[in-house]
């Protein structure tokens, strides 16, 4: 049983448009799992069929109707599941398409964004950009809760600032959601510490790196390595700049004593 996902844009919204279509995918005995508008003047489904030609004839019948205009139908993706979920696209960046937009206002849905990638097998480097206490941290250990799998901090700020120089007992573990802040780590002397990042980079498993593009400076790795770029505003036209980040981790380590090493 194949699963689709079907777009309209609304040509006409005139009466009973949804009730026909529903009717028609009734009659050709094709299931609908999800219903939801994506945006002002289009809705999305997720649809199910036991063959794939109810699906076909489907597509060419509704393609006839004049009051809609079809602009997607596919094998559903990550992003068109979340859409009909939320009742809106994740704004996508239209020039680095590994770059997904969120503002603080919709945590709900980065959350739930990000524990679809981490509920996936094999390795995934993932940056999340976004000043100060906007959430990006929460919202990691959130995804990795809803994920069902355990985080583990390399480094951080959430409570006290934290550099971890190795790891213990069955926090080696490949299914783990390791965790670590560009700028923390990238201003630690600590080789014990950077080795154990090195380790990391190269396991096969799931990482998040906080403020990836003070990370790559002076690293050998570069942005192009990241599978996914997320960035977390707490409105749309905020500006995301890193001299209050280098200052906010500067003053957290003196306030906290050269943090936590172990």
């Amino acid at each position: 049983m194949g699963e689709w996902y079907f777009e309209y844009e609304i040509q006409v919204n005139r009466p009973g448009l949804l009730g026909d279509i529903a009717s028609l995918l009734g009659m050709l005995r094709v299931n609908i799992v999800t219903i939801n508008g994506v945006d002002e003047v289009r809705r999305g489904m997720l649809v199910k069929a036991e063959k794939d030609e109810s699906i076909e004839r489907f597509i060419s019948i509704v393609s006839t109707m004049e009051h809609i205009n079809i602009t997607k139908f596919r094998v559903p993706k990550l992003r068109d599941r979340l859409a009909v979920r939320h009742g809106h696209y994740i704004p996508k960046d239209a020039d680095e398409k590994n770059t997904f937009r969120f503002v603080r206002s919709e945590l709900g849905i980065l959350v739930d964004f990000m524990a679809e990638l981490f509920k996936k097998d094999g390795n995934k480097l993932i940056g999340i950009r976004g000043m100060p206490r906007v959430g990006k941290t929460e919202s990691i250990v959130a995804a990795s809760v809803c994920a069902n799998k355990r985080w583990i901090f390399l480094s951080s700020t959430m409570i006290k600032q934290t550099v971890r120089s190795s790891l213990i007992g069955d926090e080696f573990n490949g299914n783990n959601i390791f965790i670590l802040d560009g700028a923390v780590t990238r201003r630690s002397n600590d080789e014990r510490h950077q080795q154990l990042v090195r380790e990391m980079m190269h396991m096969d498993t799931i990482k998040v790196v906080e403020h990836p593009d003070i990370f790559v400076q002076h690293s050998e790795y570069k942005l192009e390595d990241f599978d996914y770029i997320i960035e977390l505003r707490n409105h749309p036209d905020e500006e995301i700049t890193y001299e209050l980040i280098d200052k906010n981790n500067m003053m957290s380590s003196v306030n906290d004593f050269g943090g936590f090493n172990f």
